[in-house]
């Protein structure tokens, strides 16, 4: 069951990685090639969101104990299809106006330029940020339930200790009994 959901995870990473390398592309296609690209994406766009609806029904289906850290996942991934969808919106924001440009005939000025890179690179940092925090949360899950898993095994154990004294205590009566009967049948 959970093979089911790990193949789910990796073709959503490759697809999500197709996706992310296509919108980068976008801008700098000429413009035949990126109706083609942007049809191609918002295809693939629509893949990703089925894939997720697979996961999010193989999660349910997971023992609630085992679930927290499949739905964090979940939450994680969702996340990241919104953060896809709202770069390719820009990305097709940014297509619409270089047509614009090209029709009216303005180059555009290199601090358009240098803003939009910058708001990439803000969103590249802040993607990662939800990244490593999705990984920290599954992180102190794990330890939780490791923890948990110490103390079961702990209790466990010092019911073998107190089941191993009766059973000394049992067998130490046994043979006192055993010597009593030996005695009254010498007698």
């Amino acid at each position: 069951m959970s093979s089911d959901f790990e193949g789910y995870e990796q073709d959503f990473a490759v697809l999500t990685a197709e996706i992310t390398s296509k919108i980068a592309r976008v801008p700098r296609l000429p413009p035949d090639e990126k109706k083609q690209m942007v049809a191609n994406v918002e295809k693939q766009l629509e893949e990703a969101k089925e894939l997720l609806e697979q996961m999010d029904l193989e999660v349910r289906e997971i023992p609630p104990q085992s679930r927290g850290m499949y739905s964090n996942r979940m939450r994680s991934y969702k996340q990241e299809m919104g953060k896809l969808e709202t770069d390719f919106k820009r990305s097709r924001i940014a297509y619409s106006d270089e047509v614009r440009n090209e029709l009216l005939g303005d180059d555009g000025n290199s601090s358009e330029n240098q803003r939009a890179h910058l708001l990439d690179n803000t969103e590249r940092l802040e993607r990662s940020s939800r990244r490593l925090e999705a990984g920290y949360q599954i992180a102190v899950e794990t330890e939780q339930i490791g923890q948990e898993m110490l103390e079961n095994l702990s209790h466990d154990r010092e019911k073998i200790k107190r089941a191993r004294e009766r059973l000394r205590e049992t067998d130490a009566n046994l043979g006192k009994s055993s010597r009593v009967l030996t005695g009254m049948l010498r007698r």
